[in-house]
Order: C-alpha cells, then structure tokens, then sequence
C-alpha cells in the first residue's frame, strides 16, 4: 500500500488506534467469542487490533470516532496544495471555551476527558452536560495522570477509570498506558 502510495492518510479512531474493537488486546477474545456467538468455532479473528502507523510509515492522522467532516476536507486540500493540513491539535477544553460552555468537571464534578483529548467535536458532549469521551483520542502530550487523580478526586474509582481510558481510541499509547497503571489497582 504504501509503494502505490504518494501520501497514506489513516481516518478515524479504527484506522488511527485501532478503534473500540481494540478493546480486545485487553482481554481472552475466545471467551467473548464463545458468549457472544452460537457457534463460536465458525468465527476467525485476527491476534490484535492496532493502529494501521504500527505496520507502515502514515504521512496523516485523521483522527476521530467520527471523523469532522471539515478536518476531512482541509486535509484532502491540504494534500492537494502541498501543505501540512491544519487540525487543532489543542483539547476539547479550548472548544468548551469557544462555545462558552461551563466546564462540567469544575462546575459539577462530572468526570471528563477533554483535558485529555485532541479537539475535532465541537466539544459536543460537555455541551449537553456529558462529560467527553474521548472519541478524538489523545492531544499531543496529554497529562493523564493528572486528569486521573483529579479523577479520583471525585470519587471515581480504579475499574472506571480504567473504562474511561478504553474506549474508541483506548490503544493509543497514551491512553492505554493511563489504563495500565489502574488495571490492577484494586486487585
């Protein structure tokens, strides 16, 4: 793929952390397969779900769980002009500022991930009260151990916070390390 390639642009969480079907570098997929399937010896998997960059040089992540549809079309531009394309690469927090929309976390104790997590939604879930999940995965150098304390601090427990960090993109490195240090805690 990439010798018939002049550019390689993964998109989406899927392509670009191995999306929510990388929950099972996590855990026994034969036992899932066996609850979730009749005839489970009829279903073939592959060993693991990871990221397309794991595997071959990729010039572009577009990230997202769904994609924007405008990050979709400045990067095809981008490409197209010969320029680096311009996506945020800040959190979600600063989209909450755009919006004026109250952080959830700080007003309410609702716990979030956009301090963690690489702006592209609009900041869509805080603004209807939600904490964010996550689905643009993690900013360039996110501080997740500081958000999991602040985390904690609400009263979040070992077994969520580590279902928060494995989500849509919960095999990215920084994520999936955050998820490490709490698998086991309460063990």
């Amino acid at each position: 793929m990439r010798e018939q390639s002049k550019f390689l642009v993964t998109i989406g969480a899927c392509a670009t952390a191995g999306g929510i079907q990388a929950l099972r570098n996590f855990q026994d997929v034969e036992e899932y397969t066996s609850i979730v399937y009749a005839c489970p010896e009829y279903i073939e998997t592959l060993e693991q779900s990871t990221p397309i960059a794991d595997h071959i040089q990729v010039d572009f992540e577009l990230r997202g769980c769904p994609i924007n549809k405008q990050q979709l079309l400045e990067t095809v531009r981008a490409f197209l002009q010969s320029r680096k394309p311009e996506v945020p690469t800040y959190s979600v927090c600063m989209e909450c500022k755009q919006r004026a929309t109250v952080c959830v976390m700080s007003a309410q104790g609702i716990p979030c991930l956009g301090p963690v997590t690489q702006a592209g939604c609009g900041a869509i879930c805080p603004a209807f009260n939600r904490g964010c999940y996550g689905c643009f995965g993690p900013m360039d150098s996110p501080n997740t151990a500081a958000l999991s304390h602040w985390w904690r601090q609400l009263g979040v427990d070992d077994r969520d916070l580590v279902r928060a960090f494995r989500t849509f993109n919960g095999y990215a490195p920084a994520f999936r390390k955050e998820s490490e240090v709490y698998e086991h805690a309460d063990d």
